[in-house]
């Protein structure tokens, strides 16, 4: 590879580079994490063309990016994903109700400790 060959290729990176800044690609475990929607899917779903994405060098390599609007449109018209997505939302609810709970069952207990040596004297 000549320095030419090099210059064009790094420019084409920065071009890359700037386009994504700024804009909703993410990689696809950022899109995974936000939107419910497994990594297998996207994978799945951009080798079938239903999706964008691009391939661009990461820290680590090459990394697949994907429209996070996208992603978050499909998965919002999906009923399973929306299920999936409501049911963990209610697991979340049920598990900050319980956090609630444990946190006045404790306070109680603080209070009865500090009753209790007085009820003994």
């Amino acid at each position: 590879m000549d320095w030419e060959d090099r210059l064009d290729e790094w420019e084409m990176e920065l071009e890359l580079t700037a386009q994504l800044e700024g804009s909703d690609w993410v990689t696809l475990e950022k899109a995974a994490a936000e939107t419910g929607v497994s990594r297998a899917a996207l994978r799945s779903w951009y080798r079938t063309d239903q999706i964008p994405s691009r391939l661009v060098d990461g820290p680590h390599g090459p990394q697949r990016l994907v429209p996070l609007a996208v992603i978050a449109e499909r998965a919002e018209a999906s009923p399973r994903l929306r299920r999936t997505a409501e049911r963990r939302l209610s697991d979340e609810a049920q598990l900050e109700l319980l956090r609630h709970r444990v946190d006045q069952l404790e306070l109680r207990l603080a209070a009865l400790e500090r009753q209790a040596p007085q009820d003994i004297a």
